[in-house]
């Protein structure tokens, strides 16, 4: 029996607990730039890029009208979307600054580079692109070394398609 995950496996969805969903939907459509592609009632969405069937699902099932939880309490830390280049991410960071989103954080990883901010309920969202595996930093003997530097966004904002 196979112990490890198919080198092609991905993640498929995140599906989260909103308190406002017309909300959650502007946000995810507006400044993550996803399509609705279904609706389920006034208590749930799906939101996908390039005709996926979801790869977001928002519901107010058990959350509506709640506020966000603790960032000190376990859960998710953050959804990462993953941009095909430097052009996309910096206009995803356009979008976000345009509709006043507060950036948390933003990191050169040195096998990313990475933005980060929070969903109108507090849920961490990372916007991000990879560098060509061939340029990730790495240690004598193979092992993947990422950083925690600084990301220049003047110049990712420049970039943006």
């Amino acid at each position: 029996m196979t112990t490890q995950a198919p080198d092609t496996m991905q993640i498929g969805h995140v599906h989260l607990q909103v308190s406002d969903l017309e909300r959650s939907i502007a946000f995810y459509r507006d400044v993550i730039g996803l399509s609705l592609v279904q609706r389920y009632g006034r208590q749930a969405a799906f939101l996908s890029a390039g005709g996926y069937h979801h790869h977001v699902g928002l519901n107010t099932w058990n959350s509506a009208g709640q506020p966000p939880g603790s960032k000190r309490h376990p859960g998710l830390f953050h959804t990462a979307f993953l941009f095909p280049d430097r052009a996309t991410l910096g206009a995803a960071l356009k979008r976000a600054v345009d509709a006043g989103v507060t950036i948390t954080g933003a990191a050169d990883h040195g096998v990313s580079e990475a933005v980060y901010f929070d969903d109108p309920d507090g849920n961490g969202v990372e916007i991000y692109r990879d560098r060509a595996r061939a340029d990730w930093p790495r240690d004598a003997e193979g092992m993947i070394e990422m950083v925690n530097a600084p990301l220049d966004l003047p110049a990712l904002l420049a970039e943006a398609a």
